[in-house]
């Protein structure tokens, strides 16, 4: 029996902000935006940051200095978006490396007079294997979803 094709995920909001200061947001200030369940670390988290440009890392840490990698930015295009890997299993662990991991589009794009269409897409999900219907399941909702409602909410 073929393996059933994982959809996409998209989501998105519309913002009062021009791209570039949605960019900025995005990858400057992930630590006002995040939300607060999305933690990788075993102990209390304290930052979050995206190393800026191709191959920088998108990490948390805690107060021991110990750090979970989410990911890496594989395309790093200011104000218009970016793409990163997501390293994240099926029971929300992480996962060493980029081998089965899926990936994140985000894109910025004008939608009117000082607005900002904000689109967060989960792309290649299929890479999960196993927990890939599983991470479909948890991802596939109403939009925007947590994550970019707390971003409204910061820009």
């Amino acid at each position: 029996m073929p393996q059933r094709v994982i959809p996409d995920v998209r989501k998105s909001v519309v913002v009062r902000a021009s791209p570039l200061q949605c960019f900025e947001a995005f990858t400057q200030r992930p630590a006002d935006w995040w939300p607060p369940s999305h933690v990788l670390l075993r102990t209390p988290r304290i930052g979050l940051a995206i190393e800026p440009g191709v191959g920088g890392r998108y990490y948390e840490w805690d107060a021991e200095g110990n750090e979970i990698a989410w990911g890496v930015v594989l395309e790093w295009n200011p104000p218009h978006g970016l793409r990163m890997t997501w390293r994240v299993d099926g029971r929300w662990q992480s996962i060493p490396d980029d081998e089965r991991a899926s990936e994140i589009e985000v894109s910025f794009t004008p939608a009117g007079p000082g607005q900002t269409r904000v689109e967060l897409a989960h792309v290649r999900l299929d890479k999960h294997g196993p927990d890939a219907e599983r991470i479909f399941q948890a991802l596939d909702g109403p939009s925007p979803g947590e994550t970019l409602q707390r971003f409204a909410e910061v820009v």
